[in-house]
Parts: structure tokens; C-alpha cells; sequence
């Protein structure tokens, strides 16, 4: 039995935005009960070199909504990173999901073969369109949700397994 290229990645996608926007739901929470300002929570990072948490959002938002456009035809809508409050994180990831609803399982037929190049900076890489979703695309937007909760965590937001796992 085959898995879509579909099944792979737009559930998988949304599954882990939903699971974002409920972090930020209690992350805001914590906020108001333990009278932390919200600017300290949306500027955490785990160490110096790290992206904060709206960072780390963003890139979840770029690396499903673009692993999409890579492998399809579907024009990714683009997001500049001007967000400065939860309510602007909560409307990307919102917008976010609501692009990835748009795409059909039509849509990635045969991307598991397409050519996918990508460069940041003069770092190039060249995948097929299965190697770029599971060991490029999905490594790297799991990275971001994972490193999302951890900065909540370490702020002492109460959250643990099943909230990740949105159980």
C-alpha cells in the first residue's frame, strides 16, 4: 500500500499549525494569570543565536505553506515577517491553514519525482520531490514546532506531551 504525497504533507501540516496556534492560546494564558508581559513571551529564544518564538512560527508557516509550492503548481502565498503580537502569530498560522485547505491531493500527483532545488545563500540542494518533503520539509518544520514549545516550556508556560501531541 502507497502513502500520497498529499497525505504526507497537508494533514501532517495542519495538524502541527493547529497544534501551534493552541500553544499560543495557553501561552497567553500563562501570561495574563502570571502578569507577564506578552513581549516577553513573543521574544523568548533558547539561547542568543536562536530565532525567538515568533520566529520559530514563522518558519512553520514558511517551510509547509513553500514544501507545498515546491511541490506542486500552486502558487505559496507569501508572508512578509512583520508580525508583533499573538494576534498577528494566531493570523498566520490561520492563514497558513487556510491556504494549505485549498490544496488538493490532485495537486501533489507525481511531485514524489519532481525536481526540487532550493539555495540559501551558495548552499544549493537538489531532491526529488519525496526526498525534499521527508528528510528536507518535514525534519525541518517539526524542528520549528518542537523548538516553539521548548521556549514555552522554558518560560514556564504549562504545557507537556499531550499538548503537543493536541491529545
Amino acid at each position: 500500500m502507497s502513502v500520497s504525497m498529499y497525505k504526507l504533507s497537508v494533514p501532517v501540516f495542519i495538524r502541527g499549525l493547529n497544534v501551534l496556534a493552541g500553544l499560543l492560546d495557553k501561552a497567553e494564558a500563562h501570561a495574563a494569570e502570571k502578569n507577564i508581559p506578552l513581549h516577553d513571551l513573543f521574544n523568548a529564544r533558547l539561547a542568543p543565536d536562536m530565532l525567538p518564538l515568533s520566529g520559530q512560527i514563522q518558519r512553520v508557516s514558511d517551510t509547509s505553506k513553500n514544501a507545498i509550492g515546491r511541490l506542486s503548481d500552486v502558487a505559496a502565498p507569501s508572508f512578509p515577517d512583520e508580525e508583533t503580537t499573538f494576534t498577528e502569530l494566531r493570523e498566520r498560522v490561520a492563514k497558513t491553514i487556510a491556504f494549505l485547505e485549498t490544496v488538493k491531493p490532485s495537486d501533489l500527483e507525481n511531485s514524489d519525482s519532481r525536481d526540487v532545488n532550493i539555495a540559501f545563500g551558495k548552499v544549493k540542494f537538489n531532491f526529488t520531490g519525496d526526498d525534499y518533503l521527508l528528510k528536507f520539509a518535514l525534519p525541518n518544520f517539526f524542528f520549528h514546532v518542537t523548538t516553539a514549545y521548548d521556549i514555552l516550556r522554558n518560560q514556564g508556560v504549562a504545557i507537556g506531551k499531550a499538548d503537543y501531541f493536541d491529545l
